[in-house]
């Protein structure tokens, strides 16, 4: 007697679900007709390479690695396979898979030779041909869509261009800044503008360190090198580790001896700061750009 498990439970939408565009065209992938057939994908393909006329390349080619990986992306994290046909399908994924086009699959049930080949191949071909009506009757929606996108991109383009034109204008750094007790936002923003100039690193000298000051390390650019000197406590060292495990490492540096002034290094300047960083602003208090060699500070804290 005929097993319709699969054939009953393989709905229009399931199936559908099992069409990828491949090259421009609809395909099915061969483990997947191997499942909805009820036979091994070695077997499937063993009977396609005896019957190999009925299978021009415009019925059926062979995935490329970069296809395949693509597919392999796809079943991974899709909600449409069993747990079995996951295991089965990871076992079998070292070959690239054979993708049928409708009319190859259409050749399938020739080539099988069972009543369930030919039942799942008619419901195969009306899957198909439900998806080509639903993207003929929504072709106004798409092309909508694609226009929506199309213009985003380029309002996208337009609002980076007045990004870069405002930091264009936008006034260099002061060499020096005072700050009255209270303008805690002042030099906040201030200490951030200097982080967010650096290019290549930032080195920061300041006896007393906490969560706030990596937070604010943290406005570096991509490729920017960060370091601290400071003295140690298990805290600040707990405050790395915890943060290093998570964002872009900052180099955590124990100083061999107390340090009365605080400096931030960026690139190849030297700023004097009037408080720790985590306290500018809280008291009256001065940030100046120094004209000494970053090296030179650096080797005075050996």
């Amino acid at each position: 007697m005929e097993d319709n498990n699969v054939i009953e439970s393989a709905s229009l939408t399931e199936i559908q679900a099992r069409i990828y565009l491949v090259r421009g065209v609809q395909v099915m992938i061969d483990r997947d007709l191997a499942v909805l057939y009820q036979v091994a994908t070695k077997a499937l393909n063993q009977a396609v390479k005896r019957n190999a006329r009925r299978f021009p390349e415009r019925f059926m080619f062979q995935l490329t690695k970069e296809e395949f990986e693509n597919w392999k992306s796809h079943f991974v994290t899709s909600n449409i396979y069993s747990q079995e046909e996951m295991e089965a399908l990871k076992m079998g994924a070292r070959r690239c898979p054979y993708a049928f086009t409708e009319q190859g699959i259409s050749q399938l049930s020739a080539v099988l030779h069972s009543d369930i080949a030919v039942d799942v191949s008619v419901r195969i071909i009306d899957a198909f041909v439900a998806m080509r009506r639903f993207i003929s009757a929504n072709a106004g929606l798409f092309q909508r869509v694609d226009r929506l996108e199309q213009q985003q991109a380029l309002t996208n383009e337009r609002i980076d261009r007045v990004l870069d034109k405002i930091e264009d204008l936008s006034p260099a750094v002061t060499t020096e800044q005072l700050f009255a007790t209270g303008c805690v936002w002042d030099a906040y923003t201030f200490v951030c503008d200097l982080i967010r100039s650096a290019e290549k690193r930032l080195v920061l000298i300041d006896n007393y360190v906490d969560e706030r000051v990596l937070t604010m390390l943290d406005k570096r650019k991509a490729g920017v090198k960060a370091a601290v000197h400071t003295r140690y406590t298990e805290q600040v060292k707990l405050d790395f580790e915890k943060h290093n495990k998570q964002y872009k490492a900052i180099e955590y540096v124990q100083m061999p001896q107390t340090v009365h002034d605080r400096y931030l290094i960026v690139d190849d300047e030297v700023w004097l700061l009037g408080a720790s960083v985590k306290d500018m602003g809280r008291g009256l208090c001065t940030i100046i750009k120094m004209g000494l060699s970053p090296e030179g500070v650096l080797s005075l804290l050996k």
